[in-house]
This record gives structure tokens, sequence and C-alpha cells, in this order.
């Protein structure tokens, strides 16, 4: 086991981190930039080293400055957490050559699982159902356009290397097929350093359903219950919750067995997640995996009880799962609301500046909050404006809902807006009670109802 690891990211993730090493036994190297020299992982950990100003760039992309930072203090392993070198393939890599070991999954699979066509391809020659469109990268927009008059209209036009939303373009007619192409390809070239493309039929009305996996370098591998995070903004998640109310135990298990072989048959090691799309008749299609511990994995340790960056911790040492399919079980349901420093009567417009003052609602069975706030911390223009995450854990559904309704309207942030009553109204929507809510949903029919509401309260 590690008697030393430093932890490459930042904010309520590194935190966390840290806080699991300290309950392992394992002194933690915190990193920050000159904008977080005050942050609480840096106050929380064992030693932490600056590496770099506050651009992302100088400082949490830094590879040289965060390897030089390992070494220079005994870290013998590096996790890193989600966000910025999560996925990048060339830290570990680099890791690798200083003899550092990077608590995730190989390089090799990083980069298969990164490069969406083909992960496409990988799944497809698995058996891994996966939604239609093209086979392997695009030549040019002639092709796309052959292979959308066979899947059907609209189709998505995505960036092989993409993430965050960018060299995605939406395509409702073979008109404008070719110059989407051109801009999502001239996109993700200058937003990845690839600009190859393929295509996928769009999937509409449906969930957005993923799969946490975890497998150890002896070949044991299990699945956890299912996420539903079909709660999304601009093809960002908003809620995430443990199980989707509307999978059947029977479903649940089909679909871990699926993820499982996925996993398998890339041979792949510690933790990451399949995502998945479901129709309405609860056909289930792979979307993409990452390969990395995923914000929402809080409401799969508040449904199981099983602390996931631990095991990471302990199966990038060497050891065995420390648990087996049998041993987990699904207790209740969770729900897990991401705060963020904005406005969203100003179209979310980001918030920054310092916390005046904090109150942290925590209390009773099934409550966390993970954050990295305190009175007196700054929130900076650099970073994303994820603050705090709120999870409610209860018998079922309907009491998880009650419980994250409780911390939202207890906690109090000041000095800064957050999205706090904007998730309010959406608990108390009836779409969302119901569990029924598709990918679509916020921003096709509630957003538009709550800006009403919301303008006509203002006059």
């Amino acid at each position: 086991m590690f008697s030393k690891v430093l932890v490459a990211n930042r904010g309520e993730i590194a935190v966390r981190i840290i806080r699991s090493l300290k309950e392992l036994g394992i002194k933690s190297v915190a990193i920050y930039s000159t904008a977080d020299r005050e942050s609480l992982h840096v106050q929380l950990a064992d030693e932490a080293v600056c590496v770099g100003t506050a651009r992302p760039q100088d400082s949490y992309l830094n590879m040289k400055n965060i390897l030089a930072a390992a070494v220079g203090t005994g870290a013998q392993a590096i996790h890193p957490g989600f966000g910025f070198l999560s996925e990048n393939s060339r830290f570990v890599e680099m890791c690798e050559d200083c003899g550092i070991t990077f608590i995730g999954p190989r390089s090799e699979t990083i980069d298969l699982m990164g490069n969406k066509a083909n992960a496409r391809v990988q799944m497809q020659n698995s058996g891994v159902p996966v939604i239609p469109g093209s086979e392997g990268f695009l030549k040019d927009a002639d092709e796309a356009k052959q292979v959308a008059q066979k899947v059907g209209f609209p189709v998505l036009l995505k960036a092989a290397a993409g993430g965050g939303g960018k060299g995605i373009r939406r395509v409702e007619d073979e008109q404008s097929l070719a110059a989407a192409f051109e801009e999502a390809s001239h996109e993700a070239q200058s937003a990845f350093g690839d600009g190859r493309m393929y295509l996928e039929k769009i999937m509409e009305n449906v969930k957005h359903i993923e799969v946490q996996i975890f497998r150890d370098q002896q070949g044991n591998s299990v699945y956890f219950p299912e996420r539903d995070c079909s709660v999304q903004r601009g093809k960002q998640k908003m809620i995430e919750e443990s199980p989707c109310s509307l999978i059947t135990a029977q479903q649940r298990q089909e679909l871990g067995e699926i993820a499982l072989r996925a996993a398998n048959s890339i041979e792949y090691l510690n933790t990451g997640t399949i995502e998945f799309l479901m129709d309405q008749q609860h056909n289930f299609y792979f979307m993409e995996m990452n390969t990395r511990i995923q914000v929402e994995h809080t409401v799969t340790e508040m449904v199981t009880s099983i602390d996931l960056v631990k095991a990471q911790v302990k199966v990038a040492a060497g050891e065995p799962l420390p648990f087996n399919q049998s041993q987990i079980h699904l207790n209740g349901a969770a729900i897990e609301c991401r705060i963020n420093a904005e406005d969203p009567s100003k179209d979310f417009f980001p918030s920054t500046g310092e916390v005046k003052y904090l109150y942290v609602p925590v209390g009773n069975l099934g409550m966390r909050m993970d954050t990295a706030l305190y009175a007196g911390c700054s929130i900076s223009p650099y970073y994303d404006s994820m603050i705090a995450k709120l999870i409610g854990q209860g018998h079922d559904r309907l009491e998880a809902i009650e419980k994250v309704k409780r911390l939202l309207n207890e906690m109090v942030i000041s000095g800064i807006t957050t999205n706090q009553k904007f998730y309010l109204a959406l608990l108390e929507d009836p779409e969302f009670k119901q569990g029924t809510m598709t990918t679509d949903y916020v921003e096709r029919v509630f957003l538009p109802e709550w800006k009403r509401r919301e303008n006509n309260a203002a006059v």
C-alpha cells in the first residue's frame, strides 16, 4: 500500500479524496495554483505544493510541475479526481516513466475509450449495443450524408476526441449537413487537436443511464446499481440519482452484465462508467465510457455504503477488489444536486466573490454535502462553477427527494449567487416527481415555464 499520494485536483473532489486517504492512514499531498493558496484542500492535506499561476494551463494542467511535485515530496501515486488530467493518456505515460502509480486505468485504455469513434467499434465487436450510426471515422461530409440517409434524420455529428459539448452539431436535414460537418470538425480541431468526426442517429425521448464498474488487476470485476442522469442543461448533468425509478431488478442485472462485458473486453483497470441511452422500450445503447471517478459517484456510495475512492487506491496498489458482486446491495434511493455559483435568472451567468457566511445543513441519516467552501473563501473566475454537491438518501425515492429539499432549504451561502432556488422548483416539478423526465425535459419544458414564472414574480 502507498504511504503517500498526491491529489492532482482542486475543490470538493480534492477534499473528498484527501479525507479518504486520511482514513486509510495515507499521507496526502495537495497541489494548488496561486489563486487557490487558501483553499480547503490545501489546508487539509499533509503537504501542499504550488504548481503554477491561476490559469489551469499553468497549474492543474501543468504535467511537468505536477510530476515534479510528486517526485519532490516522495509521493508514490497520483489520484487525478475528475476533469483536468484525469483522462489524459500522456500524463499517465509520464507517471509511469517517473515510477509513479496513476490511480486509474492504463494509458492505452484511456486512448481507446477517449476516442468516441474507436470506442463505438470496440463495443460493437464486444457485442454491446450501440446507437445506430457510422462505423469508425467519417472521411468527409459526403460519407456523413450517406450514413445519415441510412439511419434517418435528425442526426448528431460528434467529435471523435470530443468532450464538454464541443465539436457536436445536431443536423435536421440533408441540406444543412455539409456546413455543420465543417463547423464541427473545425471546432474539434481547435479544441482537441483532432478534427475527426463520426455520426449517430439522434435518440429522442430517451433517458441517460450510466453504470459504474470496477475491475482489479486480478481480473475481478463488478458493477454497481445504475444512475439516472437525465436532468441536464446544455448536455451538462444537473441532478443525478440511483437507481433509475423506471428500471426493474431484472433490467438492472442485464444492464450491469452488458457493462461488465464492455469492461472485460478491454481488460479495464480500476473504476469507470459506461454511459447508455435508454429508449421508451427500455432498450439500452452504448454512448461513451468515462475512464475516471465521476462527479456523481456519491449517489452510488450512498445506496451501497461503499467508499469508491478507497477502493480505487487499494486496486491501484495491486490489491484485489475489497468486495464482490454479491456484497453490493441497493439500499433505498439517493439523489444529488450540483450546487453551482451561478445565477439561473440571468441565463446561469457565473457568480464570483467571497463567501461571507456558510451554513452546512447536514445531520440525520442519509445526508451528505461535499464541498470545499468555508466562510471567507473566494470563488474565482478561473475554474468550474460547481462549488458543492448535496446528496440525500432515503428508504425510497420520495424520501430522498424530501431530504434533498430540506438540505437546499436550510443551506446558506451568502456573498455569491447559487442555483439553490432553481433546484427547489425543479424538485417540485410533477415530471421529476414521477421520474419520467428525459434528457431534453429541462430545456424543452421546465426552463421556459420557470423563466415565465420568475419574470411574472419580478413584475
